[in-house]
């Protein structure tokens, strides 16, 4: 199985690349765009519990809990899988949007 490799100072297209790629060779790039949806959003409930625990928050001592830095990369990993679905340039996205943010008024 050849090693999957994310070049030096990678941009999202990078990511997002890389991602296919990591899918193609765990055997996931056959889930639907509703399943990674669900997953994600098991990502981020794990995210939230996540910084319970490191805000000291009262947790179950029975459950396993990532570190905050894990469920982020989850959670990024997912979102980069729905992107590729849709044919989501993320960066392009990103701009995109941002651009109509600058147009708001935030109190």
């Amino acid at each position: 199985m050849k090693e999957l490799k994310l070049k030096s100072n990678p941009g999202l297209q990078d990511f997002q690349q890389y991602v296919v790629e990591l899918e193609e060779q765990r055997g996931f790039s056959d889930q639907t765009v509703m399943e990674k949806c669900l997953l994600m959003g098991e990502e981020v409930g794990e995210l939230f519990k996540a910084v319970r625990k490191a805000v000291h928050l009262k947790t179950d001592v029975h459950s396993k809990v990532g570190s905050v830095k894990e469920e982020v990369a989850d959670i990024f990993i997912y979102l980069c899988a729905i992107c590729n679905r849709y044919g989501i340039d993320m960066e392009e996205a990103f701009r995109e949007k941002e651009e109509i943010n600058k147009k708001r008024t935030w109190v």
